[in-house]
């Protein structure tokens, strides 16, 4: 069996829940060994099945933390390792030995990642790490539509999914840097800079905003969720009416009747005839609906039922969904790996006891040379050149973390701009600290720009289907004809095998296929779309995760390579909630109520006499706390106060909760907190003056981001990015003539 990219690299992981334990399930099946820290009578999570997928593959130590002799051999675990990942708040972290300063003289060698549930220097700071306080107070519960006015609970638990990938994003970035410094150090993350991620699609201000960047794209925004005649519902993404039946359906109703349907809904981006496509869908049942769409390439997807997608045919044929001879569960299907790479990620079994000796070792291929190289004070991934062909959304985001890490990054887009370009501030959102040109691909023209900006790269990103890509020559043969080297990395939609490799998708149809539509909608309730697009965002931070385990191995090896990851892929690892027996059923998970609140009486939105309330009461004790104080008619006693008093009370008593705040609007950008802790970034724009959007995903103490460029205007660096990879000005004015390139 292959060792795997991270082969000789040792991880100690100390947490609990999903950011930590996700993170380090990723490190392991990269071929990391992977030590879990567990505090003595810590069973609570033990036997689900979200926890035997987080640990699989992972070898399992007890160890009191409270006591010195538990402290002394994780001190002597930690002298042997690379990466810690741990979620203490600043305070017990200090109180363990675990503070930046001490670890970085005991252990000069070791990476940290601190997944807490606010950044350091946040006025939270020392606030438990609970995704549902988060949200509420940084006022994400109230960004999203609901069934009732007021913020909405959201069962997705997306924040912990993707801080886990920025933990290991940050991980690969700093052992990067690590080679280059000769020492490691921080990499810290948050629940709260994971949230904020899908908000920089919406939380931005300019100085001298277009009227479309002001419109934005809000929440009333009618979403394509449609009932079917047999009562399911299917997710369709663009306009469907081209489709034959929907075409004559349509003719059918007339002109008059077209436009009473649509009159009943507001105006849709993505669909003219909104209102009559919802009439005609309920006409036929759903499978039928979705058969006919795919084959004339709408991109649409039913609404499945939680853990459903374990049965699909493209899933299982990417190695997604996987069997595994789990230890407690036994024969179950789980959720794969959620990328590939070369050596391939492995999968392992279950969680395994470590060995007695303390100093537990495997040799290590890629050991720390010990040696310090100095202080480099550069961001993790200077020097590293991205070129990014990819639009829309996963693809560019994912190019604008690399920048965001120091890497430099050439944003290639046709002369007419990115389709995403229509949609102003979600275009803005994903673009930063690029350098844009503009070349029209596939036009022979252009061949020899595309072949300097290639040589000139280490690292190509897209997001284009890949039949489109052999047209345009950016495939990987293509272009690793003139660049061995390159690491290229592509985003597809349903993976890069099976039958469906090829298609058309979006993050909405890996919400409704992997069945969080149907769970965010809450109990006999129509399903509902996450409006953060999550699907994407999981499929940008896996790429990025693979594109620099192959970069790392490439600075060993010298030899580059093909990786890739999928929105399908990287959402279905959120179903590791519930795993699917032999026999088919499944582990059971916990539902959203009706009305959309939460999960529980412990865990859920309470309305006060003046706003709702979360409160996530997770330990024994604090539900004990809760009951005493609350009573058997909990809302009558909250409603009964306003929520400053009930929170006061709450506190008191030992009860995690948090007002839920609600339209946050700009407040985020006034809020001098965030701002202290990094959550801002602002910069002048070509077009909207001084431009305000969302900052930093990490915190690497010692080493800068590179939060300081603007995303490009239209074509904004053409002309400087040609002459940087070596064209004359004689060739840039036939580009220019030909209308490949914009002046």
């Amino acid at each position: 069996m292959h060792e795997g990219i991270l082969a000789g690299i040792r991880v100690v992981e100390i947490a609990c829940g999903i950011p930590g334990p996700a993170a380090g399930l990723l490190l392991s099946e990269a071929g990391a060994e992977v030590i879990r820290i567990e505090a003595p009578g810590s069973d609570a999570e033990q036997g689900t099945a979200l926890f035997s997928v987080l640990n699989r593959g992972k070898r399992r130590v007890e160890l009191d933390l409270d006591r010195d002799d538990g402290r002394g051999r994780l001190r002597a675990l930690l002298a042997d390792a690379d990466v810690l990942i741990h979620d203490f708040i600043p305070r017990r972290a200090a109180a363990l030995g675990l503070a930046d300063d001490v670890l970085a003289a005991a252990c000069p060698q070791l990476v940290v990642s601190a997944i807490t549930g606010w950044p350091s220097r946040h006025p939270l700071a020392e606030a438990l790490p609970r995704e549902s306080l988060v949200l509420a107070r940084l006022g994400l519960l109230d960004e999203q539509p609901g069934h009732r006015p007021g913020p909405i609970f959201v069962r997705m638990p997306f924040a912990s999914w993707l801080a886990a990938w920025f933990c290991v994003i940050g991980v690969m970035a700093r052992l990067i840097a690590r080679r280059r410094d000769g020492r490691g150090g921080a990499a810290h993350t948050s629940l709260a800079q994971a949230a904020l991620a899908p908000m920089s699609m919406h939380w931005s201000r300019a100085e001298t905003p277009t009227p479309v960047f002001v419109k934005g794209l809000d929440k009333t925004t009618p979403i394509p969720l449609h009932r079917c005649f047999d009562g399911r519902w299917i997710h369709v993404h663009y306009s469907p009416d081209k489709a034959p039946w929907m075409a004559e359906a349509l003719a059918a109703m007339g002109p008059e009747a077209v436009a009473a349907e649509n009159a009943k809904y507001p105006p849709s981006h993505v669909a003219p005839n909104f209102g009559a496509n919802r009439a005609i869908i309920a006409t036929r049942p759903a499978q039928e609906w979705v058969e006919h769409f795919w084959q004339h390439d709408v991109a649409a997807q039913v609404a499945a039922p939680f853990g459903e997608i374990y049965r699909d045919e493209q899933a299982r044929a990417n190695g997604f969904v996987v069997m595994v001879d789990d230890p407690v569960l036994g024969h179950v299907f789980e959720p794969g790996p959620a990328y590939t790479t070369d050596p391939p990620p492995r999968l392992r079994g279950g969680l395994l006891p470590l060995e007695s000796d303390p100093a537990w070792s495997v040799p290590r291929a890629q050991a720390f040379d010990g040696v310090p190289k100095g202080q480099s004070g550069s961001a993790p991934l200077t020097g590293l050149r991205v070129l990014d062909l990819g639009a829309y959304l996963a693809g560019p985001f994912a190019t604008q973390l690399l920048a965001d890490l120091g890497a430099e990054v050439i944003k290639v887009e046709p002369p007419g701009g990115d389709a995403m370009r229509r949609l102003e501030r979600i275009f803005a959102g994903t673009q930063r600290g690029k350098l844009g040109a503009t070349l029209k691909l596939g036009d022979p023209t252009a061949q020899p720009a595309l072949a300097a900006l290639v040589r000139w790269a280490d690292v190509v990103h897209h997001n284009v289907r890949l039949p489109a890509a052999h047209k345009l020559g950016i495939d990987y043969e293509t272009l690793k004809a003139i660049n061995p080297a390159l690491v290229y990395c592509h985003i597809s939609s349903y993976g890069p095998l099976g039958p469906r490799k090829d298609w058309p998708g979006f993050d909405q149809l890996m919400q409704a296929a992997c069945g969080w539509e149907v769970e965010c909608g809450g109990e006999g309730r129509p399903p509902m779309w996450l409006r953060f697009g999550v699907g994407d965002y999981f499929a940008a931070l896996s790429s990025v995760f693979a594109l620099l385990l192959a970069h790392f191995q490439r600075q060993i090896t010298g030899d580059g390579q093909a990786v890739a990851a999928s929105l399908l892929g990287a959402t279905l690892l959120t179903v590791g909630e519930a795993v699917m027996r032999a026999d088919g059923s499944l582990s059971p998970i916990d539902h959203l109520d009706a009305a959309q609140t939460g999960v529980s009486p412990d865990h859920r939105l309470y309305r006060c006499a003046d706003g709702w309330l979360a409160v996530a009461a997770l330990r024994p004790e604090e539900a004990r706390a809760l009951a005493a104080l609350a009573g058997n008619d909990r809302e009558a006693w909250f409603a009964a106060f306003s929520r400053e008093t009930a929170c006061e009370c709450l506190t008191a008593a030992g009860v995690p909760c948090e007002p839920a705040l609600e339209n946050p609007g700009l407040s985020f950008l006034d809020d001098d907190g965030c701002r202290r802790a990094g959550l801002h970034a602002a910069y002048p724009h070509a077009v909207y003056g001084h431009l305000e959007q969302v900052g930093a995903y990490w915190n690497f103490c010692d080493l800068p981001l590179a939060l300081d460029r603007a995303p490009p205007a239209l074509g904004e660096h053409s002309h400087r990015v040609w002459r940087s990879v070596g064209l004359d000005e004689g060739q840039i004015q036939s580009m220019v003539a030909a209308a490949v390139t914009n002046p």
